[in-house]
């Protein structure tokens, strides 16, 4: 089987996929647009920013698995890929610890004013008075807005600080936080209202958009600081950057709309102007989860993936193979193990229109018998569970009611 990588992945990860079973064609520099000239073939593609269109999926017939190294998977169509019975898993949590590190690192930027009094002090001054200004942030209020494992981790680190951590999350609950050791926030408008830090966890979907809208915003304190290392459609830009200039809102951020490919130019965001009433905005460019303990981690992750997919037939952090089944009845068949039993159960159950949705099946010591689950979406009929048992290799026969789970 061809595995194509379409993104760079840490070197220890390409040598370890190179002693599985694998032709494996590492094409780092692949983009959206050329990536479906090179699928031809592939049977397993590893990306981590290449995007993965419909076109692509629907252009290969050979591909079986799709990775996306790292935890979200928004830039991979994964309707398109279900549709053909494409898995696609991702490495959720691998990049934690990192992204976790650079928020820490931005909200102490933000509050001792770092680059600045770097770049002060690399022009050949001495600006103590200026830069020896800060509020402190020991006993403030931390919020987190997203409680996965990137946002759990930065509840974590905040709490080292003497920082009391405030998260919110659509799934959170109070019991779950007391586990956790944070507080619970009812909603998004309590979170950023009692925050001094507000800093952004959630995954962009069609709910999340501008989540951090006008009316979040301006329950921020005046002076309060806004950190986004997740996405940047999360918040209405127009109204953050009215927020700095009139509110002196402080605002770090590592993600931007439009940001470039391949590409070492990308205009100055309109974020970034100088505020005259003392509004501050530090930036990296997309670096959270860029460091070599994360980029090991996740390439790990991947390899492990890919492993299980080869040698086991699983595939860990699937995230298009439904959880819950729509099956009613489940059809149990202990059988002799031979060669075209099981091809006749299944011709039997097409001959009556019945549809299989999971299928598995045991085979016990010595290869002599086997017992198979199928299960169904409607239930069999007398006549067609009676040509199932007239098999000669056929041993028993069940059907059982499967339980209605909400």
């Amino acid at each position: 089987m061809r595995l194509l990588i379409a993104d760079k992945l840490h070197p220890r990860a390409i040598e370890e996929l190179r002693t599985l079973p694998l032709e494996v064609v590492y094409e780092p520099e692949l983009t959206k647009e050329t990536l479906e000239k090179h699928l031809a073939g592939v049977g397993i593609l590893v990306v981590r920013s290449t995007e993965v269109t419909a076109a692509a999926i629907e252009s290969t017939k050979q591909l079986n698995l799709i990775v996306r190294a790292g935890a979200s998977y928004n830039t991979i169509d994964v309707r398109a890929a279900s549709k053909r019975g494409i898995y696609v898993a991702n490495c959720p949590g691998k990049n934690a610890s990192a992204v976790a590190e650079l928020v820490l690192g931005m909200m102490l930027a933000l509050d001792r004013r770092l680059p600045d009094a770097v770049a002060s002090l690399r022009a050949g001054k001495w600006e103590r008075q200026e830069y020896g200004k800060a509020e402190g942030l020991y006993g403030k209020t931390f919020g987190v807005a997203g409680m996965g494992a990137i946002g759990r981790e930065v509840a974590a680190r905040a709490r080292c600080f003497g920082l009391n951590v405030l998260a919110w999350s659509r799934s959170l609950t109070p019991a779950r936080a007391t586990e956790l050791g944070v507080t619970y926030a009812a909603s998004l408008d309590e979170l950023a209202a009692k925050s001094h830090v507000l800093s952004l966890h959630l995954a962009l979907t069609e709910r999340t958009k501008h989540v951090v809208n006008r009316r979040v915003i301006d329950l921020l304190h005046d002076h309060a600081m806004l950190i986004n290392t997740a996405r940047a459609d999360l918040v209405e830009m127009d109204r953050l950057l009215e927020a700095v200039d009139k509110r002196g809102l402080r605002v770090g951020v590592d993600v931007y709309a439009n940001e470039p490919r391949g590409s070492k130019v990308f205009p100055t965001p309109e974020l970034f102007r100088a505020s005259p009433t003392g509004g501050l905005v530090y930036g990296t460019p997309h670096i959270a989860a860029a460091t070599d303990q994360a980029q090991l981690s996740i390439a790990t992750e991947t390899v492990r993936v890919i492993r299980s997919f080869l040698l086991e037939g699983t595939v860990p952090n699937v995230v298009n193979v439904s959880s819950s089944s729509a099956s009613r009845f489940q059809l149990v068949i202990r059988m002799q193990d031979k060669v075209g039993t099981f091809a006749n159960v299944l011709g039997v159950l097409k001959r009556h229109g019945i549809n299989v949705e999971e299928v598995t099946n045991t085979v016990f010591e010595a290869g002599v018998a086997a017992c198979a689950k199928l299960r169904l979406l409607s239930r069999p009929t007398e006549a067609c569970l009676a040509e199932v048992r007239a098999f000669d290799e056929v041993l028993h026969v069940d059907l059982v009611t499967l339980p209605m789970l909400a």
